[in-house]
């Protein structure tokens, strides 16, 4: 009897050479994201950097100056003052905002429809400009024809954009009303990832919300939390509009932050304001032109000064 050898089978090629081939074919697809980040951050970041190099009022002509700005920001006998400010400012909002984003994010995760429509509701304020919101704010706490006296009631009617310290207070409650909508919708986000199950299993256990807030929430949120810790910090350093509108880092630069060149823009402003004033424009024209001059100069002088 002759036996019949069995077929020869062809060994399929390894996982990981196929996974590798599959990895290397959809690549490409990273290409618009690079370009993108390329151009919108690395190329902003190396003009910015190369603008320090430069002396520019914003109007006029770029001249190179070498490290003429830089010994200017670091011998000016205000930078520590406005670093310490940028700290407190970076500290007090971080101290606000995170609290009260994950209260607000973990009540809104609910399933009940008026959640939703509260979320929706919550999130108007970051769609603002934040120079509007400066303006608003710093119309109704004015102490003489704001809010506080309108409703008659003492308390709102203090001065308090002209007190150092309530100053700075304002200005990060101003800062958090209008970010604490963007943090909360990621934590709002980041709640519903959490398994239902985590919770079921706590209230067969006995747990409460409370305890289940702490026990489980909480440390499930915990890389939710760096994450928007850091677009807090980051945020922070970069604060300007607001408090250039509210405070124009007063009383006595008191909230003069690290990005600052406040005084700069304000003479900037101030001669441009004169300029159109000679030619008979109406008061409503140059408030009209004062606010565009400040927002196109805020880039000019902030990527001169802010390194």
């Amino acid at each position: 009897m002759t036996s019949v050898a069995p077929p020869i089978l062809q060994s399929a090629p390894p996982p990981t050479a196929s996974r590798g081939r599959r990895q290397r074919s959809l690549s490409w697809l990273a290409l618009p994201a690079l370009a993108f980040f390329v151009l919108f951050g690395l190329v902003p970041l190396v003009g910015v950097l190369l603008l320090s190099f430069t002396t520019w009022d914003g109007i006029g002509t770029i001249h190179p100056s070498g490290l003429t700005s830089w010994r200017e920001v670091l011998s000016n006998p205000g930078l520590p003052h406005a670093l310490q400010v940028t700290f407190l400012i970076m500290a007090l909002s971080w101290l606000f905002q995170t609290p009260m984003s994950i209260l607000l994010g973990v009540f809104l995760a609910g399933r009940q429809r008026y959640r939703g429509f509260l979320s929706v509701f919550l999130f108007i304020p970051l769609l603002l400009s934040s120079a509007a919101i400066a303006i608003t704010y710093k119309a109704l706490l004015d102490p003489n024809f704001g809010l506080g006296a309108g409703l008659h009631l003492d308390f709102l009617s203090q001065d308090w954009l002209g007190q150092p310290n309530l100053a700075v207070a304002t200005v990060v409650f101003v800062v958090s009303w209008q970010f604490i909508p963007f943090h909360t919708l990621i934590y709002q986000g980041a709640v519903r990832q959490i398994p239902e199950s985590m919770y079921e299993a706590a209230q067969i256990d006995g747990a409460g919300r409370v305890r289940q807030f702490f026990s489980i929430t909480l440390p499930q949120l915990k890389y939710t939390i760096i994450t928007s810790s850091t677009l807090m910090v980051v945020g922070s350093v970069t604060f300007f509009d607001i408090i250039f509108v509210l405070t124009q880092g007063g009383p006595a630069d008191a909230s003069t932050p690290a990005s600052r060149g406040l005084k700069k823009i304000n003479s900037i402003v101030s001669a441009a304001q004169s300029s159109f004033g000679s030619l008979g424009l109406s008061r409503g024209g140059i408030h009209r032109t004062r606010f565009a001059t400040q927002i196109d100069a805020h880039w000019a002088v902030t990527a001169k000064r802010a390194l």
